[in-house]
């Protein structure tokens, strides 16, 4: 169970470019009534008001352009009491955490109980239900606390939200022990009567749990289980350190200015002491330094040291990954990869990865070759003579063949016609296309944001109703994260009728509990819900953060390109965790296989590329003229130039990562530098790094991404096959139609990880050699090829 709560966390952030019975409700004209903190507030019909989504359409450019619009509009007159954070009543305070995480205790107590009291069939029938209830009650507590004590402005609040985040934590380490719930639930599993009446979705959450149970050593003896929770916690605070503590061994270089030809001059004097330069390895000037510097012993100085780290590092890395060696050898594996890969991984074996990871090199080596083919030409033009291209060649002579390609337009050409505000128009356009889904403003309420510039949009289906709750905080404050993601602070789960009869009378008897007016509020702690007949369903509820500079003065936030492909990629996030309304949160949303959660969110970086989705929205803020394509092909091509190169060092940094992750870890002699160093050999078309170098030692994602980094390139490959076969690469406007929309939803977007990833990519690419998985079916990925067609 533990593993289980913090494998969902780890879900609620996004992996980035590293430079990182049915779930969904039936489409039917039915009324919905929206219920939050302060009782039914509106009711959607199938058929909105006349002018209703205009409306709404000009309202969503004008609160994301204008600060003063938006707090016009979020200021109720009629409200003076905060409601709680997110309208969650347990927090208008501070303290609220702490009496959250409490109630929420006793709840998940008496759950537990249930779960061990089992004796009869029916009660058997429900334990992967009570398990799903368990893991729901921690998880509304941990992802919010999570969410909260990272993203606050307000250190008390952030502390508060510490406390209570640890108290459930202590609880979890003490299922950890309880043998008692995999014992049940194994039991359940193991009983025809009990399974013959599970759904497709309550089995796939039971296996999901069983695995959860098995990593997390419930299975083994107390003293095996011990040493199991040791390793696990010296794994997590050795991967830290390595993180926080690495460093090159050589943190700069000096070099005479004169050597610096063709580097920013600017830059070269900011640095220059009697004639003498002092770079820092890494770092912006390093690698401007790389890209622009005509002499080719200064680059090949600064490349030796940028790609040498510590000798500690390099220690930290390797004890770490033995580490889990241990950790794996303990629960029974053959490597930490095989005990990795095995839960919520479509790859499930190291083999299956190497299939991919060779099938995908062989797909991108005629690529890259020719790539690297041109920079060499270019060289032998510059030095007038035959010669290779050496690693630290390599960022100047392609920076030199982007200059001579790249259009002369200005830098804020394309910024002119992506305001926030546009954008998010286009988005909601875009969904309404595809899904029959659309964004609708809506006034936040005292106390329910973290911060002002908090935007909150209702998520509104054509047929359903609001489905999901997203709170916008798109722009830059100086106390906040750079980092953009999506949380998930709620998920979407089926609450019981017996759940909302027990919750309600725990509200009226328990001194802790807060009282609500009716009980399904109770049951969703005043958050949104939404309820059809008997039925009520807690709605995902997401926040979505980026770093997007504030609008100037005289003009709305402006975002470049690389912005705008951001945006899109955490929609995508967020919109998988709309349309995956499952009836178990276990298999809400994007808490699927790890190597498929990516998928639609790469995928909507086509979707922010497309001509005909562009022409939606796409508007010169001054002007409102629509955007000329050409700037986008333009930046696509600058952007693309190198993509086979690009794949190929992905491709060994992936395969780096398995064999650190390998059984070769706990054998004499292991070397992680010579073990680099190989694999350049062998997989890259450029001349190796440097024997003496050991690049490996700033490669930080080992440490989160243990034995999975593959999936990076996985769910690239997938996003470009999908966008080809589904859409059809966009051709015709076919990334507008709504058949092509439904298709995506239905087979795979709206099952979440209710259903084998392999048969929803099946399904939706209507290739049936995917449909088992396996080795076979991993290489043919690979074959595929991760560039654009």
């Amino acid at each position: 169970m533990l593993k289980s709560i913090q494998s969902q966390l780890l879900r609620s952030t996004r992996l980035r470019r590293p430079i990182c019975s049915s779930c969904c409700l039936s489409h039917t004209q039915r009324r919905w009534l929206s219920v939050d903190a302060l009782g039914p507030v509106s009711a959607f019909i199938h058929t909105p008001p006349k002018g209703y989504e205009r409306h709404d359409d000009l309202l969503l450019r004008d609160i994301f352009d204008s600060s003063t619009h938006w707090k016009e509009f979020s200021a109720p007159p009629y409200i003076n009491k905060p409601v709680g954070l997110f309208r969650n009543q347990y927090l208008r305070t501070p303290s609220g955490f702490l009496t959250f995480a409490q109630v929420s205790l006793k709840r998940a107590r008496a759950t537990v109980d249930k779960v061990l009291s089992a004796k009869t069939v029916e009660e058997y029938r429900g334990v992967v239900r009570q398990l799903d209830r368990l893991s729901d009650i921690l998880c509304r507590v941990l992802d919010m606390c999570d969410f909260v004590r990272v993203t606050h402005p307000e250190l008390l609040t952030q502390r508060s939200a510490d406390q209570a985040w640890d108290l459930v934590y202590q609880y979890m380490n003490e299922l950890n022990t309880m043998t008692g719930l995999y014992d049940q639930l194994i039991k359940a599993m193991s009983n025809p009567d009990v399974t013959s009446v599970w759904s497709e979705e309550e089995k796939a959450v039971a296996e999901v749990l069983r695995l959860d149970f098995t990593k997390s050593a419930v299975n083994l003896s107390q003293r095996h289980r011990e040493r199991f929770v040791w390793l696990s916690s010296q794994i997590s605070t050795v991967g830290s350190r390595f993180i926080q503590g690495m460093k090159p061994e050589y943190p700069e270089i000096t070099v005479p200015s004169s050597k610096l030809m063709g580097m920013d001059p600017v830059e070269v004097r900011s640095a220059t002491r009697f004639g003498q330069t002092t770079l820092e390895t890494l770092g912006s000037k390093a690698t401007l330094a790389l890209r622009t510097v005509k002499d080719p012993e200064v680059r090949r100085a600064l490349y030796h040291a940028s790609r040498t780290a510590s000798t500690r590092s390099v220690a930290m890395l390797e004890h770490m990954v033995k580490l889990r060696g241990e950790l794996a050898d303990l629960s029974g594996f053959e490597s930490y990869g095989h005990l990795a890969l095995r839960d919520r991984m479509m790859a499930k074996s190291p083999e299956a990865v190497d299939q991919f990871l060779r099938a995908l090199a062989h797909s991108n080596g005629h690529k890259a070759k020719t790539e690297l083919a041109e920079l060499r030409m270019l060289k032998e033009r510059e030095t007038r003579k035959s010669e290779e291209v050496y690693p630290w060649d390599k960022d100047y002579y392609q920076e030199a063949l982007r200059r001579s390609e790249r259009a002369p337009t200005r830098s804020d050409d394309l910024s002119a016609y992506f305001s926030v505000g546009v954008v998010m128009q286009g988005l909601s356009r875009l969904f309404t296309q595809l899904y029959g889904i659309r964004f609708v403003p809506t006034q936040t309420l005292p106390g329910e944001t973290w911060h002002p510039d908090v935007r909150r949009l209702d998520v509104v289906s054509d047929t359903d109703g609001v489905v999901a709750v997203l709170y916008c905080d798109l722009f830059y404050r100086p106390d906040k994260s750079p980092n953009p993601a999506h949380f998930t602070l709620r998920c979407s789960r089926e609450i019981s009728a017996e759940e909302v009869d027990e919750i309600w009378l725990e509200s009226k008897h328990d001194p802790d509990a807060q009282s609500f007016p009716t009980p399904e509020q109770a049951a969703n702690d005043g958050m949104m819900y939404s309820k059809r007949g008997k039925a009520v369903m807690q709605l995902p509820t997401i926040a979505l953060v980026c770093d997007f500079p504030q609008a100037a003065r005289d003009q709305p936030a402006l975002l470049n390109f690389y912005e705008l492909e951001t945006l899109f990629h955490e929609m995508g996030h967020a919109i998988h965790s709309i349309l995956a309304r499952t009836s178990f949160q276990n298999v809400s949303g994007t808490r699927c296989a790890t190597d498929l959660a990516e998928l639609p969110s790469t995928l909507m970086e086509f979707f922010a590329a497309d001509q005909a989705v562009l022409a939606l929205f796409a508007r010169h803020y001054q002007t409102n003229e629509p955007l000329p394509y050409k700037l986008v092909t333009q930046k696509l091509h600058q952007a693309r130039r190198f993509e086979g190169l690009d794949t190929e060092n992905q491709i060994i940094m992936a395969m780096l990562d398995q064999r650190l992750h390998s059984a070769e870890a706990n054998r004499p002699g292991f070397d992680s530098t010579k073990i680099f160093h190989q694999i350049q050999r062998e997989l890259s078309s450029m001349q190796p790094d440097p024997e003496d170098t050991r690049w490996q030692g700033f490669f930080g994602h080992l440490s989160g991404y243990g034995s999975t980094y593959y999936s990076y390139l996985f769910d690239k490959v997938l996003a470009q096959r999908v966008w080809d076969v589904v859409f059809s690469g966009g051709a015709n406007g076919l990334a507008l139609d709504r058949q092509n929309g439904e298709r995506l939803k239905e087979s795979l977007l709206k099952w979440g990880g209710g259903r084998d990833p392999w048969t929803c990519l099946s399904d939706v690419l209507r290739d049936e050699r995917l449909a088992d998985g396996g080795e076979k079916a991993m290489a043919l990925v690979g074959s595929w090829g991760a560039g654009s067609h």
